[in-house]
């Protein structure tokens, strides 16, 4: 009995994983998402003034703040990998967790099942 806990609590602890690693996947997809769109938006924005210098007086402060958000967006993202990777490393950890217990079960099954026929021929 104790050992069926080990194992439907790690199963948990995998799902947990899992859903962890996928949400950050979609986060660092809507990051790259937004990092897009700010481009398009800087290009058309030097595209309207036809300024394309950042160190230029005239240079679009729209243009600058959302090169800056970007950025920020782009760093964001980097840190998110290293996040990814982590907990990726984790799930898989945590699988092989899951594997063993599994294994510890079925085998502790098999002996159990053993054990009565021991019984009956004694």
């Amino acid at each position: 009995m104790k050992r069926d806990n080990m194992v439907r609590l790690t199963r948990f602890r995998v799902l947990e994983k899992r859903r962890q690693v996928e949400q950050l996947d979609l986060m660092l997809e809507e990051f790259s998402r937004m990092a897009g769109e700010l481009d398009a938006q800087i290009l058309n924005e030097e595209k309207k003034t036809g300024i394309t210098d950042v160190n230029h007086f005239a240079y679009s402060t729209f243009a600058k703040a959302a090169r800056l958000r970007r950025d920020n967006l782009q760093n964001s993202a980097k840190d998110l990998k290293v996040q990814i990777n982590a907990a990726r490393l984790s799930l898989e950890e945590t699988e092989a967790e899951l594997e063993n217990a599994e294994k510890i079960e079925q085998r502790d099954g098999l002996r159990d099942d053993a054990e009565p026929r021991r019984s009956a021929i004694g």
